[in-house]
């Protein structure tokens, strides 16, 4: 079966045949390197983790960039708000960024450009478009993107130029001819930090965040490249503006498949700082391990919406623990992946279907159990081996299981207390229910007449 990925351009799953045989160039936006990253992050650096992963397991070279943005109107704002200087905040939070990322367990890209080091390349477009037609000088001093002459605008959000104005109010916005045409060179404020701006023929001043991106993949991947991937929030307006401005600029298509992860939500409602309902990945891992919560990421179909919630994260962990505790029972076999596997050949089916990764761990879930039943070292080496191209199961079960219950003996205690009352109800069924559920996760109940007490296998 061939790779099919499901093409946000073309709103359909379509085989995937990269430009160069044998190698794929991947283009993924990045980080606003202002504050610490949040569980938005995660899902999206986790998912597109997990689509370079398999693509090396198809045998693809990869190339892979995902940029740093260092440059915006936040990290200029939090910049001034701690009295320090742009590099020093991003420098910071870059760090910061890689020491939860390093936790999750995702790779480190071929390339991590900084968008200030790109500069020169951003203004060689903005020049490229004000020689076609395709920019204009306002007022003010900004340089803007004239949407109304690029005859492919909104194609990738699928909307037209009247549906994208409509509840608009048309007003000359900082010297804009169209409320919809967006910046592509900052002049510079007088109260702006001096390592904020740069020196260029539009004066000084700096790029807009949609030209950033431009500048970086074409310099890194080419006119064209395999695949642009990035969160479902940034399909209009950042990818619609990048396409405008790259094929603006270029005339040839920018990306050939474009790939988008799902929302975030907390407790059903979209994740938002004014709701009150933000997390950050820093917040998250007091409470919950890292592998955890890269688990709860994985075992969701990229594109589906992921509802966040303490209640969903205990599941995973629980969940996490099942293919642990078979791998703790059964030491696991040092076993390459011999994908005409009958298990193997499910995983491999449901990863080049677009990534479906909830298909994928359900096969894990099924070499668990016949772990459990046959006590194969074998196949607990292909369980092993399989959640590794996941970036899962690779560290020591007992260990694992050990770092869960201490984590979890409230809950135990609970679940203790729970069949403890199912036995004195004559509910004997339930009662083994939740014995299996423990012993499940790896906890033994040792029953006595002065009680019920536990331990880990």
């Amino acid at each position: 079966m061939s790779l099919r990925i499901y093409n946000t351009l073309t709103r359909a799953l379509e085989d995937f045949s990269p430009l160069e045989a044998g190698h794929v160039r991947m283009y993924v936006c990045g980080m606003t390197v202002y504050d610490l990253c949040h569980i938005g992050h995660a899902r999206a650096s986790v998912s597109f983790d997990v689509v370079q992963r398999w693509l090396k397991v198809r045998g693809y070279r990869v190339t892979f960039v995902r940029n740093i943005t260092d440059i915006e109107d936040k990290i200029i704002r939090r910049s001034v708000e701690n009295g320090e200087t742009v590099r020093s905040l991003t420098d910071r939070m870059i760090a910061e960024m890689y020491r939860d990322f390093d936790a999750l367990g995702i790779e480190r890209p071929t390339h991590d450009p900084r968008a200030t080091d790109y500069v020169p390349q951003m203004l060689d477009i903005v020049r490229t478009l004000e020689g076609k037609g395709l920019a204009y000088r306002a007022p003010g001093g900004d340089v803007n993107y004239a949407v109304r002459r690029f005859p492919g605008y909104g194609k990738l959000s699928g909307k037209s130029l009247d549906e994208l104005h409509a509840g608009e109010r048309v007003a000359v916005l900082e010297g804009k001819d169209d409320p919809l045409d967006f910046v592509l060179w900052k002049a510079a404020k007088p109260d702006e930090p001096a390592d904020a701006t740069w020196d260029s023929d539009y004066g000084r001043g700096r790029p807009g965040w949609h030209i950033e991106c431009s500048a970086m993949s074409c310099a890194l991947l080419g006119e064209t490249f395999d695949i642009h991937g990035g969160g479902a929030d940034l399909q209009f307006p950042h990818h619609e503006n990048e396409i405008a401005q790259s094929e603006g600029a270029n005339g040839v298509p920018l990306a050939r498949y474009w790939m988008h992860n799902g929302f975030v939500n907390i407790d059903n409602e979209k994740m938002s700082k004014s709701l009150g309902n933000f997390f950050t990945i820093r917040d998250v891992l007091q409470k919950f391990d890292a592998e955890t919560l890269r688990f709860f990421i994985v075992r969701a179909h990229y594109r589906s919406p992921l509802n966040y919630s303490d209640v969903h994260l205990d599941d995973a962990r629980g969940a996490l623990k099942r293919l642990y505790t078979a791998l703790d029972l059964v030491a696991p076999d040092d076993v390459a992946v011999d994908w005409n596997d009958p298990a193997a050949a499910r995983f491999g089916a449901a990863m080049d279907n677009d990534f479906a990764t909830s298909e994928a761990v359900a096969v894990l879930f099924e070499l668990a159990a016949e772990v459990n039943r046959t006590g194969s070292g074998e196949r607990a080496g292909l369980l092993k081996a399989l959640g590794g191209t996941l970036g899962l199961l690779q560290g020591d079960p007992k260990t694992f299981l050990r770092a869960g219950a201490a984590l979890d003996e409230a809950t135990i205690e609970q679940q203790i207390a729970a069949r403890a009352a199912a036995k004195k109800a004559r509910d004997f069924a339930e009662a083994d229910r939740i014995r299996k559920e423990l012993l499940a996760q790896g906890i033994v109940l040792k029953d006595s007449a002065g009680g019920t007490t536990w331990e880990m296998k």
